[in-house]
């Protein structure tokens, strides 16, 4: 049986592969990091007046209101890693026959940004979908990537562990 995907698999997948693969084998060292903890933070403060969080398979949606999915964020820095979660939302209430427009709220920066899941989107998501499924049924590791943001990520003493300075 396939695992099912949450909004996490689609961001992890977008901003490294490798952090995607380790985060399905339940290596995890999020629950203690600085920006997990305040993302969460953010989270339970967000939408206060509103039904907050539609669990949908393995997705968690923040608020679903009469017109949009509305996610909130910190900061636009994986702003496309953050509109690729919603379009996946999107997707999957359009194929129980709910269509929304989405809407990310960027706290830090003040900022609001619509998605639109048009035909390109929904193209693009399923794509994204089956490669997620590829990297989760392999039996390695996707090789080591130097991003510009590995630094500031929870994985990286794992992945650079054996690397020379």
């Amino acid at each position: 049986m396939k695992q099912k995907i949450g909004g996490l698999h689609i961001q992890y997948f977008e901003v490294c592969p490798r952090k995607l693969w380790l985060y399905s084998k339940q290596i995890s060292f999020e629950t203690e990091h600085e920006k997990v903890i305040e993302g969460t933070l953010l989270h339970e403060q967000s939408y206060a007046r509103k039904e907050k969080e539609l669990q949908l398979d393995s997705a968690v949606i923040d608020v679903l209101d009469e017109e949009y999915v509305q996610e909130t964020k910190l900061s636009s820095k994986m702003q496309k890693a953050d509109e690729l979660q919603l379009l996946y939302y999107l997707y999957l209430l359009k194929s129980r026959g709910i269509e929304k427009k989405g809407k990310i709220a960027y706290t830090k920066e003040r900022k609001v940004v619509e998605v639109l899941l048009d035909e390109m989107n929904e193209k693009r998501i399923k794509q994204v979908i089956a490669n997620i499924y590829t990297i989760l049924e392999a039996e390695n590791a996707p090789k080591l990537k130097k991003l510009p943001y590995c630094k500031n990520c929870a994985y990286y003493d794992f992945c650079y562990a054996l690397e020379e300075e």
